[in-house]
């Protein structure tokens, strides 16, 4: 099974509801998700993916954030630009025990690649564990051209 590229510690800022967060209860806990652009330490070879517009694109299809978190950061420069992950439902699952979901993790201060899976998943723990099976897994590297890569060898344009 295809796991996240990265893990949260114990040191993470986390918001979780039972009912879809709002863009301003998002943001007073994780600000990093409406970064407008990535971090200045980042090159121009950096390939900036803003998670914002892929959170509209989500809502628009339906799915719902109802946990966010963020890795809390040294560097205060850093803070709008950190490793955030959502994970997303639809509006009318948000409360099951298990449902279809997209986890949706990403960074604009380069310690994270931009990674989605989508599945059923279901929690195991009260610190947003989850397991499941992952129907789609999708990984981007963050220069050149962007391309989004799959693990089962497809490419897409990002975007």
């Amino acid at each position: 099974m295809p796991a996240l590229a990265t893990r949260f510690g114990r040191n993470v800022n986390v918001l979780r509801a039972e009912t879809p967060l709002s863009d301003d209860q998002i943001r007073q806990v994780v600000p990093s998700i409406f970064a407008e652009g990535k971090h200045q330490s980042r090159s121009e070879r950096y390939a900036y993916i803003a998670t914002a517009d892929v959170l509209r694109g989500l809502r628009r299809e339906g799915f719902e954030p109802f946990m966010v978190a963020q890795t809390r950061v040294r560097d205060e420069s850093k803070r709008e630009y950190t490793k955030h992950m959502l994970r997303l439902r639809h509006a009318g699952q948000v409360n099951g025990a298990e449902a279809n979901e997209v986890i949706l993790l990403n960074s604009h201060d380069g310690t994270t690649s931009y990674q989605m899976l989508a599945g059923m998943f279901r929690f195991v723990c009260l610190n947003g564990m989850v397991c499941g099976d992952v129907q789609s897994d999708i990984c981007e590297r963050r220069s050149g051209s962007a391309l989004i890569r799959r693990r089962d060898g497809g490419s897409c344009p990002s975007g």
